[in-house]
């Protein structure tokens, strides 16, 4: 069977690789530094999800997911927002452009899971 194909956007290194350990025993991961890079790797790549940290170089993931939601053939990609913008006008404008769930940082790695499990 093909492994799913998650692609991590997130600047911080500790952070990546976290994800990294906690995802590439499950799936195939892809990796982004920034939000334009994320893009692109959506545009070539085509993963089954995305995580996206949303206070990003560049491209900030809100501009990201909204210019992947706003792309016919990667709108229906799942975009799950994991940041340090916690507050709940946050999670509210992190839906409004688009992403399909929200998780604060620190990452609860069985939230995190339970998350992408109900995704893909």
């Amino acid at each position: 069977m093909l492994q799913k194909k998650i692609l991590v956007v997130e600047d911080g290194e500790f952070n990546r690789d976290l994800l990294v350990q906690l995802l590439e025993d499950e799936y195939e991961i892809l990796l982004a530094a920034d939000g334009e890079e994320g893009v692109e790797k959506a545009e070539r790549e085509r993963p089954d999800l995305i995580l996206m940290d949303l206070g990003l170089p560049v491209v900030d993931g809100w501009e990201a997911t909204k210019r992947i939601k706003a792309n016919g053939a990667l709108k229906h990609i799942p975009v799950i927002a994991i940041t340090s913008h916690a507050m709940p006008a946050d999670e509210r404008r992190a839906r409004d452009v688009g992403c399909d769930d929200y998780l604060a940082k620190p990452i609860d790695e069985n939230e995190l899971m339970g998350k992408i499990r109900k995704f893909i």
